[in-house]
């Protein structure tokens, strides 16, 4: 009998601010929670607010930000808990090794030229960095470093949001079938 993989799949959510990280990660977890799966959801401003307080925005701040989230997506994966990762998480390096934490860990990049993600600035924070009000701001005077190979690649300018979230759940589907949940 083949061995059934012990920890379940991770799927990280990467790119710009306004992209739609979160709002497509929130559609999974509530499809996932409805089919009885158990699936945990980790929001990079939510777990920054509450667990790493202490950081500011620097590129080792950024860095032991995304370490933390891996090791805490690592943890839930080993217990069978799908882990929805949704964090800009800018440079390469820190999301590898963050997904190279995780046994099932898989980079999705969610992504929005910037035009549309400065339309959307769901958070406001485009118009400040424009005002001068906030420096450092990924993607505008700060880099974000796109994958260059994500295993999966959602383009929230052309689809609606139920079809960025069909194309994400057929990734899913196989992943969880290979894990055995």
């Amino acid at each position: 009998m083949p061995q059934i993989p012990t920890h379940a799949p991770v799927l990280w959510f990467t790119g710009l601010s306004g992209a739609g990280k979160t709002t497509i990660a929130r559609e999974i977890h509530q499809e996932l929670t409805n089919r009885g799966i158990k699936v945990e959801l980790l929001d990079g401003d939510e777990i920054r607010a509450v667990l790493s307080p202490d950081l500011g925005f620097s590129r080792k701040d950024r860095d032991l930000q995304v370490q933390r989230l891996g090791y805490i997506a690592s943890l839930l994966a080993r217990n069978r808990v799908v882990v929805l990762v949704s964090a800009i998480s800018p440079y390469e390096s820190s999301r590898n090794q963050a997904l190279s934490m995780c046994e099932r860990g898989r980079e999705i990049h969610v992504h929005a030229p910037f035009e549309t993600v400065l339309q959307r600035d769901t958070k406001g924070l485009y118009k400040k960095a424009l005002a001068g009000e906030i420096k450092g701001l990924t993607g505008y005077d700060d880099p974000y470093e796109a994958p260059t190979q994500p295993d999966l690649f959602v383009p929230t300018a052309e689809l609606e949001l139920d079809q960025a979230k069909e194309l994400v759940m057929r990734f899913l589907e196989k992943e969880l079938a290979d894990a055995g949940i």
